[in-house]
């Protein structure tokens, strides 16, 4: 059942599951420190295609196939994927995934749509809509450069609040429970691996931001234009849900970097919330900032998709983390409006995981 509580958070009685989940990345993103943690990690930047958009179409093929694997399910028995990326119209999810001919529904909440799409995705299960469905998403370092900014060509100075956008991809599949059991049926994912394990990791809630101008022109500084998203969002959480930033194992950002993740820390303490502590931002995370040359840290959608598919859900079957809040932020720009002169709005949508005990 399908409850709101507070302003705008979404509580979830029968708690969907993460059953299965897959990550790919580039090159650069293996030599980081999350290396060991990644399903598949390529060498070669273009996955030898011929262009940066059709590998990264390729990032999201791979990712959804891997989840599918892991969740012993065939794409014959996903109802619906929800996909997006950072490309007009969305092009490396709907090229990459045309193949797949399941029911698609496209995405944009720019580097946001991990969190989005995962919130979709527990709302057709809870509701009944849906037995299983995909989320994914995905990012490329060169595709990016290309659209938001210039050509890799052009040889342009990057400031020191500029991000790396992140080479990579994240897949989830989220099944619906009913009465303690999937609604489809366990016998299908008996093929592989332990039912229990499966069934461990629950959407507990999810929180959908709200849009948050900070006035920053600056396109290379898209952690202070997503940092007031998230501390809007998270504290817009914590007043809906009556908990407090202490009550989690882990408060994960999605790609605010060095400095959105420092504003953020200033913004949410004019509140009384201190998430220092138990805070990790995966644009940090990701890479190692002494040793690689990301200036202020990793973004784009793939960077928090393929930390979430990764390390974050490892992590939780391992019972290292058992109670993670997911905060992926997104600047909803566009260079056509940047070049305009307007300012970056932000977003940032929570997704509340938490280990099952049953």
């Amino acid at each position: 059942m399908i409850k709101r509580i507070g302003t705008h958070t979404i509580e979830f009685t029968n708690r969907p599951r993460i059953v299965g989940f897959g990550s790919v990345v580039g090159k650069k993103e293996g030599e980081g420190p999350l290396n060991d943690w990644f399903d598949k990690i390529h060498t070669d930047t273009s996955l030898g295609k011929e262009t940066w958009e059709k590998a990264e179409a390729m990032l999201q093929q791979e990712a959804v196939t891997l989840s599918l694997e892991k969740s012993g399910l065939d794409k014959s028995n996903i109802d619906y994927i929800f996909a997006g990326d950072l490309l007009n119209q969305c092009v490396s999810s709907s090229y990459g995934l045309r193949s797949m001919e399941i029911p698609f529904l496209g995405q944009y909440g720019a580097c946001s749509t991990m969190a989005q799409t995962i919130s979709m995705a527990a709302v057709f299960a809870e509701s009944g809509a849906a037995d299983f469905c995909a989320a994914v998403t995905s990012s490329h370092f060169c595709s990016a450069e290309r659209q938001f900014r210039y050509p890799l060509q052009y040889g342009g100075q990057r400031t020191p609040t500029a991000q790396w956008t992140v080479t990579g991809s994240g897949s989830v599949i989220v099944g619906a429970i009913e009465n303690g059991n999937f609604k489809f049926g366990e016998d299908m994912l008996n093929t592989n691996g332990d039912i229990t394990l499966k069934k461990q990791i629950g959407i507990e809630h999810i929180c959908t931001g709200k849009i948050i101008d900070m006035g920053i022109t600056d396109a290379n500084n898209m952690g202070a234009a997503m940092a007031g998203a998230a501390a809007d969002t998270i504290s817009c959480y914590f007043k809906d849900t009556g908990t407090y930033y202490d009550d989690y194992d882990l408060i994960v950002t999605g790609d605010l970097g060095k400095v959105g993740s420092e504003l953020l820390y200033e913004l949410l303490g004019k509140d009384k919330i201190f998430i220092e502590k138990n805070h990790k931002d995966c644009g940090l995370m990701i890479f190692d900032l002494k040793k690689q040359d990301v200036h202020a840290g990793g973004s784009g959608c793939g960077c928090s998709g393929s930390v979430l598919c990764s390390y974050l859900i490892k992590n939780m079957m391992k019972r290292k983390y058992n109670d993670i809040l997911f905060i992926a932020t997104g600047a909803l720009m566009s260079p056509t409006i940047v070049q305009q002169g307007e300012s970056i709005p932000g977003i940032a949508h929570l997704v509340h995981l938490k280990n099952c005990t049953e």
